[in-house]
């Protein structure tokens, strides 16, 4: 149940639904297959590139000649949102998270460990937003309303470009007073990382993102990528976060049966269209942004407002994206890992939590503004 919290709260909500609606025919309606398919594919590949250290390597090649707190700072936060675009919000945190921790406390910059969490937790969910395939609410509604490409990227990107303005302007400000001594990285131990591999996995992750927009079929890119994996690393096909697939088809069931209550239809659907993007950003603070963005999305046609709320809802609570719990989880173990912080009031939760908060309701609110005066 801790380890899986979400997927259980899904369940829960997806078998009350089921009281008031029946198990049916209209239930097989319900699934959207290639959402599931397509996030299989990203999870997949993601994990193949994480077990042939390619992030490792990238990161460690991004921080390592660094030497002052402000740019490895800056470095790990940056890395961060970028591999949130192509390896989703959730796995980015799974491989920076304990890297950032190890190099900030090696370093000597242990009081940075708070800001650095906290930024690279928001870069994750925001950075993440201008691709389909960056957050799972966006592979799931660009999959659900047939969106192409250029209009996608037609609403996020005003919204992604303040989004990484701000992320490294608040990482800039918050280290300005961090003038310890520098401090020098140490290499990472290489291991050679296979360039038949790597190819590989790069035709992959094309192949995956050609899915995702619909150039080639889903069940295509499942079988090659199942194959490919099964031959190349089995233990990247079992890395697969399986319970999240699982917890999306909760959410599509839970999000069905919602939509067959005709009381709740109507309210929820006149709500909807009139405040879209108040709606589904507040929404996302209750009960997450991506069963915001599944149980939302059978309610309104007006997706550009969907879609910039349920990513702008990443921030603000730590209910608002999976991502925020994986930071906090990640942080919470930095004390467990080095005994001698213990005492470090600036590694305890409660100010990490202040941090947290503080930002995350100032790009919460920031963000709903832009979205106003781009007319969503």
């Amino acid at each position: 149940m801790r380890e899986h919290l979400v997927l259980a709260i899904a369940a829960l909500a997806a078998a009350v639904t089921m009281v008031v609606v029946p198990p049916d025919g209209g239930y097989l309606t319900y699934i959207d297959v290639e959402t599931l398919g397509c996030l299989f594919c990203v999870l997949a590949v993601a994990n193949a590139f994480r077990y042939l250290g390619a992030f490792d390597r990238l990161a460690h090649a991004v921080i390592e000649r660094l030497t002052t707190p402000r740019s490895v700072a800056m470095a790990l936060v940056l890395t961060t949102g970028a591999l949130s675009m192509v390896a989703t919000n959730d796995l980015a945190l799974i491989v920076m998270l304990p890297l950032s921790a190890i190099t900030l406390v090696k370093a000597g910059w242990s009081h940075l460990v708070a800001i650095v969490f906290v930024m690279e937790g928001l870069a994750a969910n925001l950075c993440g937003m201008v691709l389909p395939f960056g957050n799972p609410q966006n592979l799931y509604l660009y999959s659900y309303y047939a969106l192409g490409l250029l209009e996608f990227l037609q609403v996020m990107t005003p919204l992604f470009v303040v989004s990484t303005v701000l992320v490294v302007g608040c990482t800039w400000l918050l280290t300005r007073g961090a003038h310890d001594a520098p401090a020098t990285m140490e290499a990472a131990s290489r291991m050679p990382l296979g360039r038949r591999r790597m190819l590989a996995y790069a035709l992959l992750l094309v192949f995956a993102a050609l899915a995702v927009m619909r150039v080639v079929p889903v069940w295509v890119s499942v079988l090659v990528t199942a194959a490919v994996l099964a031959y190349a690393d089995r233990r990247a096909l079992k890395a697969v976060d399986y319970p999240l697939l699982l917890t999306f088809v909760c959410f599509f069931v839970f999000a069905g049966n919602m939509a067959r209550m005709p009381f709740l239809s109507e309210w929820l659907h006149g709500l909807v269209s009139v405040h879209g993007l108040l709606v589904s950003a507040g929404l996302s603070q209750v009960i997450s942004n991506v069963p915001a963005a599944v149980l939302l999305s059978h309610f309104t046609a007006d997706w550009p407002a969907l879609l910039a709320g349920v990513n702008i809802g990443g921030a603000g609570t730590l209910v608002g994206s999976l991502a925020s719990l994986i930071t906090l989880q990640h942080f919470t173990s930095v004390r467990r890992v080095f005994p001698s912080l213990r005492d470090d009031q600036r590694l305890s939760t409660g100010y990490f939590l202040k941090l947290f908060t503080i930002l995350n309701v100032t790009f919460l609110g920031t963000l709903l503004l832009v979205a106003r005066l781009c007319g969503l």
